[in-house]
């Protein structure tokens, strides 16, 4: 079997009827939603199955809701003999790359993710921000105009480098109307606003990570069974106090995905998974890593394929 690594999706990656068809698999799948449903006291499967799409790309309802779906994907492909070699998620689902490295149970990893989510809506509803995704130029470049264009008073961040040649910013809407405006006469091929509520991954969310700080005073981090490569330093880390605060950089840092699949291929993966709703992270890696296979897991089909790749053979 080749060295794996497992990707974890993020928000954005979510869609009405996601894991409904893990649900109805098997039983011991089915648990991970019925156990979702019991902890948070809500039907959080009959949002991920039925919607309504407005509920569901609720903050508070999307970051737990992708976890869930993306956990349960993670427990079909080790039933099948599929074990990760390593481990990454790009923003929220670096928490179910935690869990799938056995550093905090199912049930912790849930309930934290929807604090993290309540947090990060809270923070939005404080200080509203904007996030717009630039496409066609280099990260650096971005960047640089996010420094020309920020003010004391409004600011423009990268809050995501996703591939080469598409960088997400965040900040104060003029700024980040400004960094866009910037970016298309730079020579952007499209400077695209996002829908979202906040100001991801940049400073305007700072007191979400005060929120998840207090919460984490109760959250009991285990060191990782298998590599983990996380979004702020884009290494390996292993010290579960590092990787806690990682965690709390990561509210306000860059997503660093472009090397943090650099970096995983420098471990020797040979072949990366998107475990869980979309095919975002498998087409990111198949543009900064082409060489390298890929393979999804978001309905039924694309599951058997990738279990009939990888399954070890008897």
């Amino acid at each position: 079997m080749p060295r794996i690594a497992f990707l974890f999706p993020g928000q954005g990656s979510q869609s009405v009827g996601m894991g409904k068809y893990l649900y109805e698999m098997s039983p011991d799948l089915a648990a991970y939603f019925d156990t979702a449903d019991r902890v948070l006291e809500y039907k959080l499967s009959w949002l991920c199955f039925e919607g309504p799409e407005e509920e569901l790309k609720r903050t508070e309802n999307t970051q737990p809701a992708l976890y869930l779906v993306s956990a349960a994907t993670l427990h079909a492909l080790r039933e099948a003999g599929i074990i990760p070699y390593a481990v990454a998620g790009h923003s929220l689902g670096e928490y179910t790359a935690l869990h799938a490295a056995s550093v905090f149970d199912f049930e912790t990893g849930l309930l934290t993710v929807r604090e993290r989510g309540v947090a990060f809506a809270a923070a939005g509803a404080e200080r509203p921000g904007a996030m717009a995704a630039i496409i066609g130029l280099p990260g650096e470049k971005v960047a640089g105009i996010c420094g020309e264009v920020s003010t004391e008073s409004e600011v423009a961040v990268c809050a995501n480098y996703n591939e080469p040649s598409q960088t997400v910013i965040s900040g104060d809407p003029a700024a980040v109307e400004r960094a866009r405006e910037a970016c298309t006469a730079a020579g952007a091929k499209r400077a695209l606003p996002l829908p979202v509520s906040g100001a991801f991954h940049s400073p305007l969310v700072a007191s979400a990570a005060d929120r998840l700080s207090a919460f984490f005073e109760n959250v009991e981090f285990h060191a990782p069974r298998i590599k983990f490569v996380n979004n702020v330093s884009a290494q390996a880390i292993d010290d579960p106090e590092v990787i806690r605060l990682a965690l709390l950089d990561q509210v306000t840092f860059s997503v660093r995905w472009v090397e943090c699949v650099q970096r995983l291929v420098e471990l020797g993966v040979e072949a990366f998974v998107e475990v869980g709703s979309g095919k975002v992270l498998s087409g990111l890696a198949k543009r900064i890593a082409p060489n390298i296979p890929t393979y999804t897991t978001e309905s039924a089909e694309s599951l058997q394929k990738t279990i009939e790749a990888l399954r070890p053979a008897n």
